[in-house]
């Protein structure tokens, strides 16, 4: 930072500190606040969306991955009894139609999902630095405008024996309050128009989120339900009977009457 810089980071910390003691008038500007809270309160969204939405993708490739596991462990299951059963072929289905959809999911969905979505909330997100950039310039120029402005009361209710002061005082007022409205005026007439912009910036990607999510569920429906045909049409009815449970239970059974499951 050069001294330049130095001593108006140093007199604006002075002129926060005699305005938060009431000794110098700070502006308030009721339009400006009201876009601002506005700003901020998207930027956050936003950030939190670009966030949410990563883990929703991470989470639908961690799915796909345990379901390939789960379909591994199910085929060894099987296979290892009777490569010829109804099980085994059933369980063989499964692991040829999860690794479809684990397949599917890297090649038609992964590269999609990141042009349409991801990649369009990280450039949105990129703006909010700026912005904010912009914010905290104004809010440096509204302090020196303060500060111009105090002098020159100051300077009108108590004049100074040099005439030079208060004429030097009101061109330095001046500057500071242009070049604070320069500012401002444009943060205000431009925070509403990026507010507006962000449903149609959006409406894209939205759309092809859900038409993602809409594709993967009805290939998983279809590649899935190739395997009921190895299992009997009254299962369905069974288990709503509760007739499966009792199923289960019956071999948990055999189970603990193995010497090596039962008590010693």
């Amino acid at each position: 930072m050069s001294w330049s810089g130095f001593k108006k980071s140093v007199n604006r910390a002075g002129t926060t500190l005699l305005q938060k003691t009431g000794q110098i008038e700070r502006t308030v500007d009721r339009e400006f606040t009201d876009e601002e809270a506005k700003f901020k309160t998207f930027e956050k969204e936003c950030q939190a969306l670009q966030k949410d939405s990563k883990a929703y993708w991470d989470a639908m490739r961690a799915m796909t991955a345990a379901q390939t596991r789960i379909a591994d462990t199910l085929e060894t299951f099987y296979g290892a009894a009777d490569r010829t059963s109804e099980g085994a072929m059933a369980g063989h289905a499964y692991k040829r139609s999860v690794d479809d959809l684990d397949g599917g999911f890297g090649r038609e969905l992964d590269g999609p999902y990141r042009t349409t979505i991801s990649e369009p909330l990280g450039k949105m997100c990129a703006y909010f630095p700026v912005v904010n950039e912009h914010i905290a310039k104004r809010n440096k120029k509204l302090l020196d405008y303060d500060s111009a402005r105090s002098k020159v009361r100051k300077l009108i209710d108590k004049p100074s024996e040099d005439p030079t002061k208060l004429p030097k005082a009101q061109q330095e007022h001046d500057e500071a309050k242009e070049v604070f409205d320069i500012l401002n005026d444009q943060l205000v007439a431009e925070l509403p128009q990026l507010m507006d912009l962000r449903v149609p910036y959006f409406d894209p990607s939205f759309e092809a989120m859900i038409r993602m999510q809409s594709k993967f569920a009805e290939e998983g429906y279809e590649k899935l339900s190739g395997v009921q045909r190895y299992f009997a049409d009254t299962i369905r009815d069974d288990y709503a009977a509760g007739q499966l449970d009792a199923q289960v239970e019956g071999v948990l059974q055999e189970m603990r009457e193995l010497s090596i499951c039962g008590a010693n």
